[in-house]
């Protein structure tokens, strides 16, 4: 599945830019169809034109929760819905999302419902989002909807933020490491071989390695932050190419350090947002699309999709979730029994739940997995630097002792 940039056109006539993750252009095309959008251009993204999203140009997941939280206590006040999306947009911070609500407010007023109007900012709002808000309106239960999503999000947002905690560590201990590595090789290195320049010693080939390597960093940084940063483009321009993202989402339930992580937050993921649209009267083929966009993981969007056209010609989802390979057996299951019994949505409901739990203890279990390694990996390379320094000490004293 690669990446595509596109220019569309809303039925108000206003112009979206954006981007897509689709396999085809004219899967593209056809996605940014279903939500109402008129594509005009839709060309594959790379490294220089991709949106990267470094200015916080979508919304957290937090603040979206908080957004539907607040906007049920209000509404549930008995305060009609635009004097709710003006309470809304006077007490949100994110400019951007402040700016999207009051537009969302001006078209609700101009008769337009709640959910086309969330529609015209997909890149606030979204999907899942606004054919929650659809459904809500459909049924006149919108404040059911939004306390729904309220919990998505909020899963989404703690689960998320518990991989962010848990990489502080490592990441910062690497950095480190680097950082005492470089200064080992630009400041101590030469001072202690400043010591031996005049001595008649014959230096231990381990020394003469680190004294060659902090010579040609010392003379080229310049080079080895080029290369570092060519290093760096290209495995970002493999990556978000088809190849990559294939190539990176098999290593990711190939590598027994993250395939245990990688498995049970797609597992969670597929059964809280199911159970979340299929609780509001979605479609199941509908859900299951939503589904699959909500996946980071190429082999388990494209898995869910080969899903919805399995459902879409009669067939229970327990059977093409089981011949993908992919989902645990409990997934199935708990699916298959939840089918049987005709109550698929309690059943995905306790399963979002039992894996939330379970992606909570892989996290840990995975970045306790991963410090000791990171520390023994740089103390490897900060005992190589050491032990070149002082290997001409121990030669010195040989020579001395021979006098």
């Amino acid at each position: 599945m690669a990446t595509y940039q596109y220019a569309a056109v809303d039925k108000f006539g206003k112009q979206k830019k954006g981007s897509i993750d689709a396999t085809t252009p004219d899967r593209a095309a056809s996605m940014l169809k279903g939500e109402g959008l008129i594509p005009i251009k839709v060309t594959e993204a790379n490294i220089f034109n991709k949106d990267l999203n470094l200015g916080g140009s979508k919304v957290k997941k937090r603040e979206l929760a908080v957004f539907c939280r607040q906007f049920v206590s209000i509404i549930n006040a008995g305060v009609p819905i635009m004097d709710a999306l003006g309470m809304m947009e006077e007490q949100t911070e994110n400019k951007q999302f402040q700016k999207a609500i009051g537009e969302v407010r001006a078209s609700v007023a101009k008769g337009e419902t709640l959910g086309n109007s969330m529609r015209a900012h997909p890149d606030i709002f979204p999907t899942m989002l606004i054919n929650m808000v659809d459904a809500g309106e459909a049924s006149g239960s919108i404040d059911v909807s939004f306390t729904r999503m309220a919990t998505q999000f909020e899963k989404d947002a703690y689960l998320g933020g518990l991989v962010k905690k848990a990489m502080v560590y490592p990441i910062v201990v690497f950095f480190v490491a680097i950082a005492v590595c470089v200064v080992l090789l630009v400041k101590v290195v030469p001072t202690f071989m400043n010591m031996f320049k005049d001595m008649d010693i014959k230096m231990p080939g381990i020394t003469t390695f680190v004294v060659n390597a902090s010579d040609w960093l010392q003379e080229n940084w310049f080079v080895a932050l080029g290369v570092i940063a060519i290093i760096a483009i290209g495995i970002k321009m493999f990556k978000s190419s088809q190849t990559g993202t294939i190539f990176f989402a098999t290593l990711a339930i190939k590598l027994p350090a993250v395939k245990n992580f990688t498995v049970k937050s797609a597992s969670s993921r597929l059964a809280r947002t199911l159970s979340t649209l299929t609780a509001a009267g979605i479609s199941m083929i509908d859900s299951l699309d939503i589904t699959a966009k909500t996946m980071s993981n190429f082999l388990f969007k494209q898995a869910v999709y080969e899903c919805k056209e399995e459902v879409k010609k009669g067939v229970p989802l327990s059977e093409p979730l089981k011949r993908c390979g992919l989902f645990p057996p409990m997934v199935i299951h708990m699916t298959k029994i939840g089918e049987e019994t005709g109550d698929l949505e309690a059943m995905l409901t306790k399963m979002a739940d039992y894996y939330d739990e379970e992606v909570e203890a892989a996290t840990q279990a995975l970045m306790a997995a991963l410090e000791p390694v990171i520390i023994l990996l740089m103390a490897g390379i900060c005992g190589v630097i050491i032990g070149a320094v002082v290997a001409p000490m121990g030669a010195l004293y040989s020579g001395l002792d021979n006098l």
